[in-house]
């Protein structure tokens, strides 16, 4: 059998796999780069509007979920977001930040590809694409080294170390597939099981009714996923951002962020004025209380097609004190439980993924399996909307690169 032997195999050319392999590269060591896709980075080239949001100003350990939320703290501090910038600078890539510590660049994802391509090819790193990897395994005892054969449809190559890099479920016409999961589990490692984080929420059937034909509106709420009769652990962050009410459900940066906090059968709450006052008027001596003078006050903080329906819905338009603060209490309350996400087709990214008990928070090496790295998303560690989950891709990365 004719196999061709190298240092390190990274298995998945996106953004965790590219920096791994030139970081590793760096190093001296041979590195070959197989991904399954025709082109390397294609999640990239879509990401951010095609613009890349590839870092946050603000990325903290805080901004992941995990079932160890300390998982992460180890490689965000090894590779920072002012690391990331200063090899973005290093290319000439113009950027900005959009709001909310997020960097896109001025012109093209393509940009942030090319500059992994880049480092790729000045570490030496040999990149094959359109490669399928039928099977990885270890070497027998046997075996002479090094450690791991992998087999593909190029045939078969060996290797002291394999980086796995393979991504999640998200977006799977980008080429998504389980199969870095299926290969964890070969190697005996626990799975998180994988759900659809980032994602927007369906209507359930009645709410449906009511609200989907205001398609296309969009306001700034305050969003946050709340337990339904028992106390999480932890309580779910709060996000202050736009909502969009879509065809079959709301969806926007608000959405996408508590999406990824949600449960099912659990209620997602939304403050419709944050911050703000609106039925005080009605509460004014000689003040008007009628349908009228309330469309008119939710006018100021809604769209007016929202602030009609918005009245509509109310169970009884009491115009007593008491019935007025029912109003505002509600509008600072708006509840749904929504019948699902619109799943991994439309989900940003994959929560859960690789039992991170079972690696090493400092090189992301298996605790099962020496020689064998988990890196990206395929790890349980999901990080918010805004340029998070780009900043554990490239930290992941270089903690893997730089230890094997």
């Amino acid at each position: 059998m004719n196999v061709r032997y190298y240092d390190v195999i990274v298995l998945g050319a996106g953004a965790a796999g590219m920096m791994c392999a030139f970081e590793a590269g760096r190093r001296g060591r041979r590195v070959l780069l197989l991904d399954h896709g025709e082109r390397v980075g294609r999640k990239i080239l879509i990401s951010g509007g095609g613009r890349c949001n590839f870092t946050n100003l603000h990325t903290r350990a805080e901004n992941f979920l995990s079932a160890n939320p300390h998982f992460a703290k180890s490689a965000l501090a090894r590779f920072t977001p002012a690391d990331m910038i200063a090899l973005v600078e290093k290319h000439g890539i113009r950027y900005h930040e959009k709001t909310l510590g997020q960097l896109f660049c001025d012109d093209s994802a393509q940009r942030i590809v090319t500059l992994l391509e880049r480092e790729c090819g000045e570490a030496g790193v040999e990149t094959r694409c359109g490669v399928k990897v039928i099977k990885a395994r270890q070497k027998n005892a046997a075996e002479a080294a090094p450690k791991f054969i992998v087999e593909t449809s190029a045939g078969d190559f060996a290797a002291e170390s394999v980086v796995i890099a393979t991504g999640g479920l998200s977006i799977p016409k980008m080429g998504a597939t389980s199969f870095g999961y299926e290969l964890a589990q070969q190697f005996g490692h626990t799975l998180i099981e994988p759900r659809a984080a980032l994602a927007p929420l369906v209507f359930a059937p009645e709410d449906r009714e009511r609200w989907c034909d205001l398609s296309g509106v969009s306001f700034e709420v305050v969003a946050r996923a709340e337990a339904k009769g028992k106390t999480r652990t932890k309580v779910a962050p709060e996000f202050r951002e736009k909502l969009l009410i879509t065809h079959r459900g709301v969806s926007g940066p608000a959405v996408l962020q508590v999406s990824s906090y949600w449960k099912p059968g659990e209620p997602v709450r939304f403050d419709l004025a944050p911050g703000r006052e609106v039925l005080g008027s009605l509460l004014e001596k000689n003040a008007r209380r009628d349908a009228a003078n309330l469309v008119a006050a939710l006018r100021a903080i809604l769209p007016s097609r929202m602030a009609e329906r918005w009245a509509t819905t109310q169970p009884t338009l009491d115009w007593t004190n008491a019935g007025i603060a029912r109003m505002e209490a509600a509008l600072h309350a708006w509840t749904l439980v929504p019948a699902g996400t619109e799943g991994f087709a439309k989900a940003e990214v994959t929560a859960g993924g690789i039992d991170t008990a079972e690696l090493d928070a400092r090189t992301m090496e298996s605790r099962r399996v020496p020689g064998l790295y988990f890196i990206g998303e395929v790890v349980d560690v999901t990080g918010w909307l805004g340029g998070y989950n780009f900043q554990w891709a490239w930290a992941s990365a270089v903690s893997a690169g730089q230890a094997v």
